[in-house]
């Protein structure tokens, strides 16, 4: 494996050409520092010999673009920015590299090419890591462009590509991420000493991905982009995070270190250092796909790989040529998405980017379902603790009898039934109190169908909740022996 270690970092030039302006950004400036001793012991020590930076700043719009021209010269000046100075700089790039990205990344399914060209305009966001991280380009670098339009699966399979290159050749590479976490920019000028955050529910859902990447979670803060895009102002979707999840792996080993987090004009700057290691941090259930060849975020593209028409065509053609028929009573909606991904409006929403449950052959395996009731949220038998974390009394009995009811309408959604139950796993947050209750409500409903059962005790769940069950059941139309 290619990969020495990763880097999360902000793009915006202030840590560069203003740190004493704002206490943020000299913070951020001495997390770039930081960051940059260690990637200095990773040459001295590992044998490091490449920075591939990936900048959300280097939009591109038809396909990807990797820089090639061996020794890039000029002087930039920040667009937004331009009142901070200018930057010179040069790049050391490793040609070699970038066109193997290219190859790569055709061999995957994308559009790639690359630019070598005198003069071409490198990005501010790329300029800025390069000569904090890099300052005497110790290392020979690349960088790729982030297409505007690419969703998880090109982005995915373009990060997979910049590892396939690196391994190929031999590269001993540190992967670099430059993005912001929340982008609100602030809309007027702020005075310098006096940045701030733009929003508050920014920077919670930002301070919630900063803790899992602390603890080596870059999967799981992968898997949570496009939840964190739905709640915060994301940069770019989180595009630069998928494609460092995917070009370092796709797992949690990692041992994290946030070495520096603040307001950027606005923005959630942080420097992340991510290094792998032989422990997984615990994670979340990866729901989101993980995809090898590009065919199309909805199956529009033929790359050689086979795809099935996305619902809402089959819907389309079943309408035009089908009969008219009469309104029926409304129901709630259940909606069956391509790999066999059931999402039901019967059941409460889920917290995080995964399906109520997903159909594999016979079979048809359950997100963790916990007693939360659809549309409220509620919690019948009251939470396990406030909004301030104050542990509160609850009624393990009731929460219990709303799971198995909320087992029961995701199965009856996806066409089979409790009967069919064939494993359960349970998850306690406090045994000693809540077993003999649990399990009384659980025989209620599965003592005749006798699915095998694995109880566990857990620390804590997502929501304020005591109990949760993840399930396997035949599909409806599954033979039994």
């Amino acid at each position: 494996m290619s990969a020495l270690a990763g880097f999360i970092v902000p793009g915006l030039p202030h840590p560069l050409l203003a740190p004493d302006d704002d206490p943020s950004w000299r913070r951020l400036r001495d997390a770039f520092d930081s960051a940059r001793d260690r990637i200095a012991a990773l040459v001295r020590d590992e044998g490091a010999d490449l920075l591939v930076f990936y900048s959300t700043q280097w939009a591109s719009v038809i396909g990807h673009q990797v820089q090639a021209d061996p020794a890039p010269t000029w002087t930039h000046v920040d667009q937004e920015f331009h009142a901070l100075g200018s930057i010179p700089y040069q790049f050391r790039i490793d040609a070699e590299l970038a066109h193997g990205m290219v190859d790569a990344a055709r061999a995957r399914g994308l559009h790639a090419r690359t630019v070598a060209y005198h003069g071409f305009p490198i990005d501010t966001g790329s300029i800025v890591a390069n000569k904090l991280l890099n300052p005497d380009n110790a290392l020979a670098a690349t960088m790729v462009s982030c297409n505007m339009y690419s969703d998880r699966a090109e982005t995915i399979v373009l990060g997979k590509a910049a590892r396939d290159a690196a391994d190929a050749l031999g590269r001993r590479a540190v992967f670099v991420g430059v993005t912001s976490l929340s982008a609100r920019m602030h809309a007027t000028p702020v005075p310098a000493g006096q940045d701030r955050l733009s929003s508050l529910q920014d920077d919670e859902w930002n301070r919630k991905l900063l803790e899992l990447l602390d603890e080596g979670r870059l999967e799981d803060v992968s898997q949570l982009a496009r939840t964190f895009t739905a709640q915060a102002f994301a940069d770019n979707k989180l595009k630069a995070l998928w494609w460092l999840a995917a070009a370092m792996g796709q797992h949690n080993r990692y041992a994290g270190e946030v070495l520096g987090y603040g307001p950027l004009c606005g923005t959630g700057g942080a420097v992340v250092h991510l290094a792998p290691s032989a422990a997984a941090a615990g994670g979340h259930e990866f729901d989101e796909e993980d995809v090898d060849v590009y065919g199309g975020d909805r199956g529009v593209l033929d790359a050689g790989v086979k795809t099935s028409p996305a619902p809402s065509q089959v819907s389309a053609a079943k309408q035009a040529t089908a009969p008219a028929a009469s309104p029926a009573p409304a129901a709630p909606a259940t909606a069956v998405a391509a790999r066999g991904a059931i999402r039901t409006d019967a059941a409460p929403k889920p917290v995080g980017a995964y399906p109520h449950a997903r159909r594999v052959g016979d079979f048809l395996f359950l997100s963790g379902c916990g007693p939360r009731q659809p549309g409220t949220d509620a919690i019948p038998g009251g939470p396990v603790r406030d909004a301030e974390g104050k542990t509160l009394d609850y009624d393990i009995r009731a929460q219990t009898h709303a799971v198995i009811e909320n087992v029961r309408v995701i199965l009856e959604a996806a066409g089979s039934s409790l009967e069919r139950v064939v494993d359960v796993t349970s998850f306690l947050v406090d045994m000693d109190r809540d077993f003999a209750g649990y399990n009384e409500v659980y025989a209620e409903h599965f003592a005749s169908i006798g699915p095998t059962r694995t109880t566990l005790a857990i620390r804590a769940l997502p929501t304020p909740i005591a109990v949760e069950l993840k399930v396997v059941a035949l599909a409806g139309d599954a033979e039994t022996s």
